[in-house]
């Protein structure tokens, strides 16, 4: 974990700690009923992806794994974020850029 606090810590728990924690837990180490690497193309004819953003430092999903599973799965548009984390989103920048690609159509520049 790292050593300086997250200025964006209150935001993790704005929901309450069981439904912004405990679930996310229950779902990060409980029991799929489903193997993520066999999901279908929700998009045959290609005309739309997922688009997944991901920061080498989010403590929670390790960016290795994630890479992995975009990388077979080619519907999915993967992005990684250098010194983003798990609430990138919560950066200015990051947040400015995911809304330009999504709505834009633009290139990412984080």
């Amino acid at each position: 974990m790292p050593q300086e606090p997250n200025p964006h810590e209150h935001k993790v728990r704005q929901q309450g700690v069981y439904e912004s924690l405990h679930r996310d837990i229950m779902v990060h180490f409980g029991k799929w009923k489903f193997d993520p690497m066999k999901l279908k193309n929700p998009f045959p004819n290609n005309e739309a992806s997922v688009f997944l953003w991901e920061g080498h430092n989010d403590k929670l999903v390790p960016f290795e794994l994630q890479r992995y599973v975009a990388k077979k799965l080619p519907w999915i548009r993967y992005h990684e974020v250098a010194d983003g984390g798990h609430l990138l989103i919560h950066e200015r920048a990051a947040c400015e850029a995911i809304f330009r690609q999504l709505l834009l159509g633009e290139e990412p520049s984080i």
